[in-house]
């Protein structure tokens, strides 16, 4: 690299704006040295986390489940999943049975509204018993 010789204010202007560039070299040693605290510090709470979680593990293990328990943790996992296959055929049947009251024909003027309606199987209908319950009101 070749010197050049150069005006002190020109000097100057050039090297501050190359300080306001780049970090100084003491502000760039105080960096490194504030992340090294930090690095031990987060080491140190690594450490205390490993030795919280082995202490935990040991606890657990100690504390075994017992087997009635267990067993009647089981049963009442096997009785929940039961019941609800059980209701969700009740709410499938149900659904059936709504759709099958909405395709009944409304009432006609010849017909009471409670009157219910039975298919032939020649296609023709009659008038059948009133229906009980069940229609939406």
């Amino acid at each position: 690299m070749k010197r050049a010789l150069m005006p002190a204010p020109l000097r100057r202007a050039v090297r501050r704006w190359f300080d306001s560039r780049y970090i100084s070299l003491t502000d760039h040693r105080q960096d490194i040295e504030d992340t090294l605290r930090e690095v031990q510090t987060l080491g140190r709470e690594v450490t205390g986390l490993r030795t919280e979680i082995d202490r935990l593990r040991a606890q657990v293990a100690k504390a075994g489940v017992d087997q009635a328990q267990a067993r009647r943790w089981d049963d009442a996992h096997r009785l929940a999943q039961e019941t609800a296959v059980a209701m969700d055929g009740v709410l499938q049947n149900e659904v059936l049975l709504w759709q099958a009251v909405d395709r009944l024909p409304s009432p006609g003027p010849d017909r009471s509204p409670g009157q219910a309606v039975d298919r032939l199987p020649g296609g023709a209908s009659s008038p059948g018993p009133e229906r009980s319950s069940g229609g939406p009101a």
